[in-house]
């Protein structure tokens, strides 16, 4: 969400001589309205889903330790468990099997073995925690040339997982950047002479690959695209369907509170100009976790997110830089005795914000969590500061150095404050030592933060211009090493790439913390693409989001 105002129309207010020349946006309207406050969760048919999941469970569960089966069958099936977004009901079966699995690897069993099941093994690893030598590859390339051979050029399936395997490299391997490119290409050249579901398979990928998008939507297009796999095993169809059905009932009742509570708290009649996006926060929050369990924790992420969309479009797009000084001011003194020294139309946020933080606060030091909380609030404020600093560079027509503005910019990039709200209600993993291992900004935060801040640059610093702001990534690079427009973005895309590469690092075995504290870190910077790749998506949601949307929301599940 990171300069999520970039891309508006700008607008000028000239009621009078009294009143000020304010930046309005012409912000589209939300496409949805009311349409999901009309939704009636069946608590009846949730528990119905949930006892139909238990037989089918148990089957899966048999299959994945069954001593019997062969390795590669046995990863393929894994694999195909972690696609449909089904990992986290058998964890430690699938990780007893890996365990094993790695141990007895032996490269010399790979010499016979095909591309598309190489590939399969390897992502089945990778994904999982697990590093798996990129070696397994080289039997594919030519010796003398130092180049892929063509003859994997007419195994598309196999191009296809090795393109997705390349996704999962790490610095230095040198391979899997050049299988990146190769496959790429080649798929690219192909894609329009293929059919049935093989096209559907290497058109998706090319578009997004798997290990960049959204997990439940990703489940979702897997189940569709990939009907062979998902049917091997007649128990893991019938949970996969269960399963989808089940988070589809819980998941719109929770956007149906979130969008309740955006409604009694009147945001878009006291502050009007601002983007009403409840829908699209909510899918972008979901993003970051989507099992059952975090229930709670959604909602409290979208609503505080939510927040900071009134007050980036606050600071972006209506207020002057004195009331920009005043709400910061206030922001950083955090109490209601604030509220006289800020303008009347942002005091109703103001009230808000604080009494929502003090009974988060309330309900989590009961349980001896309210650390979390105090973390979200700090972040908050943070990034009030670094919205101030970019509107008096904006306001004094300083662009700033490259390193300034990043040091800046990961601040706003509203990363900070999205990734600690999103540990307030996950429960007891977030302990004092998982809160210390934030505070402390491992590698893998810094690289995902990085991601956050240039993607979104990348996509909208043109808009950004046109509206005067001069706190872009691309113009700092530029005015810093004197470099072309198209080097300063390539080079920011490379940053991108090598930030990917930490992630991945980041994810695998031994961890400093457990994966479901990483896989937040891992899926924000995932929606950043999500949002950003092809265009700002959040302020002009008519594309990627609203597919993601009406997937999840308003069509039907598969059963």
């Amino acid at each position: 969400m990171a300069a999520v105002g970039a891309s508006a129309t700008l607008l000028t207010n000239t009621k009078s001589a009294e009143e000020p020349v304010r930046p309005v946006a012409n912000f589209p309207p939300s496409v949805w309205g009311d349409l999901f406050l009309s939704f009636s969760l069946d608590n009846s048919m949730m528990e119905e889903y949930a006892e139909a999941m238990e037989e089918p469970k148990g089957q899966v569960r048999k299959l994945i330790l069954d001593p019997t089966m062969d390795s590669n069958k046995k990863l393929s099936l894994i694999y195909t468990v972690h696609r449909l977004g089904l990992t986290y009901m058998f964890f430690k079966e699938i990780e007893g099997q890996l365990d094993r699995l790695f141990k007895e690897f032996n490269l010399e069993d790979y010499v016979e073995v095909d591309l598309y099941t190489i590939s399969t093994n390897f992502q089945a690893f990778r994904h999982l925690g697990y590093k798996l030598s990129c070696d397994v590859f080289n039997k594919f390339k030519n010796y003398d040339s130092n180049t892929f051979k063509e003859s994997i050029t007419s195994d598309v399936r196999g191009m296809l997982g090795l393109y997705e395997s390349a996704q999962l490299r790490l610095k230095g391997e040198k391979i899997l950047d050049e299988a990146s490119a190769f496959t790429e290409t080649k798929l690219k050249s192909l894609v329009k002479t293929l059919e049935g579901s093989l096209a559907q398979q290497v058109k998706q990928s090319l578009k997004r690959p798997f290990h960049q998008g959204m997990p439940m939507v990703e489940a979702r297009l897997y189940f569709s695209n990939y009907q062979e796999e998902c049917s091997r095993h007649d128990s893991l169809l019938k949970l996969a369907k269960l399963h989808f059905n089940y988070l589809q009932l819980q998941q719109k009742e929770e956007l149906r509170i979130v969008s309740q509570w955006w409604k009694d708290m009147r945001f878009q009649e006291t502050t009007p100009y601002i983007r009403d996006r409840v829908p699209e926060i909510y899918l972008w929050i979901l993003g970051l976790y989507f099992e059952p369990r975090y229930s709670l924790a959604r909602i409290i992420a979208t609503k505080i997110t939510l927040f900071l969309v009134v007050l980036d479009d606050t600071y972006d797009a209506y207020a002057t830089i004195e009331e920009i000084r005043l709400l910061t001011d206030a922001i950083n003194r955090w109490d209601i005795g604030a509220m006289s020294q800020i303008p009347e139309y942002i005091r109703p946020f103001y009230k808000i914000l604080l009494d929502e933080y003090a009974e988060l606060e309330k309900q989590l030091a009961k349980e001896g969590r309210a650390n979390s909380v105090i973390a979200s609030k700090e972040a908050f404020q943070d990034i009030a500061r670094g919205y101030l600093e970019e509107a008096e560079w904006t306001n004094s027509g300083y662009v700033a150095s490259f390193p300034e503005y990043m040091k800046n910019g990961l601040i706003t990039s509203a990363y900070n404050v999205i990734s600690k709200s999103a540990l307030v209600g996950m429960g007891e993993i977030v302990s004092e030592d998982a809160l210390a291992w934030y505070e402390s900004h491992p590698q893998i935060l810094q690289a995902s933060e990085l991601i956050s801040r240039l993607q979104d640059d990348v996509m909208t610093y043109q808009f950004e211009r046109e509206r005067g702001q001069s706190a872009t990534g691309v113009d700092a690079y530029i005015k810093t090493y004197g470099v072309s427009e198209k080097e300063a973005i390539d080079e920011l895309k490379k940053m991108i790439e090598n930030a990917w590469k930490e992630i991945n690092e980041g994810c695998l075995k031994p961890r400093e913390v457990s994966m479901d504290l990483l896989a937040p870190i891992l899926n924000l910077a995932r929606m950043i693409d999500v949002v950003y790749r092809y265009d700002d998506g959040f302020t002009f949601p008519g594309k990627t989001l609203k597919e993601y949307i009406t997937l999840l929301f308003v069509g039907s599940s598969p059963m």
